[in-house]
This record gives C-alpha cells, structure tokens and sequence, in this order.
C-alpha cells in the first residue's frame, strides 16, 4: 500500500473540490492536514469555504466536524454547485515537503509495535516513558543534526531593538540585507554589554530602595550612550564631510582599537554589531542599522508547535535508537553490555543522519573549486 494519500489538487493547490449531488450537504476533506477550528467556534484557523468562487462564512454558511464541513442556512447547495474546501497560504507552506519527515506520534507508534513486547528487546514500557524520551531526542537532535534552523525578516525599529522569538533557543546568524537582497553578516560584539540590573544610587553610591525595600530600577547610561554612538568613530570610516575635507580626525587615537598599526577585523567593519538583552528579552543593535532590513535565523527545539514535531525520514532510525538507548540506560539491573551495545548503535545512527543531512553535494564542491584553478601572474 503506498504512503502517499493526498490528491495532487490537495498538496499543489491545498484545496479539494465537490461538484454537489442532489441533496448533499456535507463535504469531507480527506488531505493529510487536519481542518482546524478556533476555540470560539466562531471562525475557522486554517481553511476556507467557497461554493461557486464565492466565500462562505464560518457558523452562518457552514459548520465543521471531524474534517468535514457541512453547508447550512442560505448556503445550501442545489445539485451541480461547486464546493471548495481551501486551506490558507501557511497551512500549505506547512504541509510542502512533509513527505520527508515522519511525525513525532509515528515515530512512538512506531517504536512501541517494534520494540516493545514479548520476546522483542523491551518486554514492557509505558507509552509516557516512550514519549518522553522521544522528545528528549527530538530536542537534542534540533541542536546540532536536523533541520531546524528557523528564520525571522524584520525591520529595525528607531529603538534599535527586536524581541527575541517565543520559540528561540539560540541564534545562527544575523544578517543586514541590502538593496540587492544580498546578506552581510552582522556579528556579536564584545564591545559593550548590557546590564541586567541598573540600580539607583545615592550620592555615596548606594542602591536606594522603594516602601517595599526593592532596589529602585534607572535607566541604563551605557545601552544610552550605545545608541547614539557615531559608528565611524569605531569602524575608522570616513564621513562624506571628512572625505571631501579630505582631513582625518587624529582624536579618534582614543578610540582607535589599535587601528594606527593594523586594522582590528572585529570593528573595521561597516555591517554592524549587535548584543543579547537578557534582561528584557531583546536583540540590541548598532545605531547605524536603524531602519534596516536583517535576516534572524535561529535554532528551535522542535517542540513548540505540533507542527514542528516531525523527524527527517533520513535521521528516523537515530531517533529510535536514542529511544531505545535511553530506555535501556534508566532500568535497574541491566546487563552493561547490553546498554553500551545500544550506546553504540546509537552513536553510529546519529553520525549517519548527520552525513546524510549535510547536504554534500559533489556538483557544488567542483563549482567552487573550479576557481581555484586560476594562474596568478606576478
């Protein structure tokens, strides 16, 4: 029996469409992604209805239930009218390309029917056990071997600040965008911080305190002076002023980085810098990438959304052995053999979801490498 069970209608179009038979209502979805309601009831999160091109609305038109919508009130339909069950742009992003990954609940189900039962490796194990541990793996795996790269476009506000996504766990890489879409990589700096506590002190320097005996909070003096910073001054750029001028400012030696005997290449760069606020959950940056457009890509664990809970096929037997392995590892009484058998098997499926995630292509390295063919003249 084959895997694929959707209609290319349903993946390339994310709709199904009925043309009505006499006296018919109801319509079924039969795609992979399940038709979502709000908690309301009062309209629908990730579908649409239209009969005849023409669009329906949730509870007055149309009811759901189990993936399948029935048409009420005025929009009855009579035999021959077209009914179009549509699922909106991101839920179809979402459900492109699931073909290479299997879910988080397939992988339990899974496990249990392979691994678990009389005379199979495990004799006995709850289902909660098994989930926890899958999850475990899927959050060690989203770290450093699968996908799960995520990526933000946002615009930098004049406050020079972006929150921190709800889903971050780390950063990859921040990147300023130009007017040709190209990315320039925007780098962490060490060059200031900022503080997490910023106490108001007395003229002795002592944190004062408020009726409820707490440290009263200022405003932080050096994210200020960070913000309105003149970047040439760090980068040694010239200004159009200084240029046409053609003078140099020798005051900047105070500030010069070492730059009067070889440039520093962590400030002689013009794309910017930025620092992590952990006290207000924010991404601070440079007063000169106000206004710009930047790319955030970060790591997630994958399992913030049901969605996100899904293994690459390639690496789906790692995951199995992480779960078996750990399983193994916390019972009492097992032969040690037993345990670095599977610490082995784990070790070595992970390494090969690794290479084969990697993404090795032979045509790009001989791409790349057909540059370093070149003769250099002298």
């Amino acid at each position: 029996m084959g895997l694929l069970t959707e209609t290319n209608e349903q993946y390339y179009a994310g709709q199904q469409s009925f043309t009505t038979t006499p006296a018919q209502v109801k319509f079924t979805w039969t795609g992979d992604t399940n038709l979502v309601a709000t908690v309301t009831g009062v309209s629908y999160a990730n579908f649409e209805v239209y009969k005849n091109g023409v669009l329906l609305t949730p509870t007055t038109e149309y009811t759901l239930s189990e993936n399948a919508v029935t048409l009420i009130g005025a929009a009855i339909p009579t035999t021959g009218d077209t009914v179009v069950i549509k699922l909106l742009t991101s839920t179809v992003w979402a459900n492109n390309g699931s073909y290479s990954y299997i879910s988080l609940t397939d992988v339990i189900n899974n496990f249990m029917v392979a691994y678990v039962g009389m005379d199979k490796l495990i004799p006995r194990v709850k289902r909660s056990d098994v989930m926890f541990h899958a999850k475990r793996g899927l959050q060690e795996f989203s770290y450093d071997t699968l996908k799960s790269i995520k990526s933000q476009e946002l615009t930098i506000p004049p406050s020079l600040s972006i929150i921190i996504p709800q889903d971050y766990v780390n950063y990859v890489e921040m990147s300023r965008i130009d007017d040709l879409g190209v990315k320039h990589v925007i780098y962490p700096t060490t060059l200031t911080s900022n503080p997490y506590t910023v106490p108001v002190q007395d003229a002795n320097g002592v944190p004062t305190q408020n009726d409820l005996g707490e440290n009263v909070e200022g405003t932080s003096q050096t994210d200020e002076r960070w913000d309105t910073a003149n970047d040439n001054l760090l980068t040694g750029a010239y200004d159009n002023e200084m240029y046409n001028a053609g003078v140099y400012n020798w005051t900047w030696d105070k500030v010069a980085y070492g730059r009067r005997y070889g440039l520093d290449p962590e400030t002689s760069q013009t794309n910017g810098w930025f620092t992590i606020n952990d006290r207000e959950g924010k991404f601070s940056f440079s007063s000169n990438l106000a206004g710009q457009l930047i790319i955030l890509e970060y790591i997630s664990d994958g399992l913030s959304v049901d969605y996100d809970m899904k293994i690459p096929k390639m690496a789906e037997e790692a995951i199995y052995m992480h779960i078996a392995y750990s399983i193994l590892a916390s019972r009492v009484n097992m032969p040690e053999y037993i345990v670095q058998r599977y610490k082995k098997d784990r070790r070595a499926a992970l390494r090969n979801a690794k290479i084969r995630l990697s993404e090795i292509k032979l045509n790009q390295f001989v791409q790349v490498m057909r540059n370093k063919s070149k003769w250099i003249k002298h």
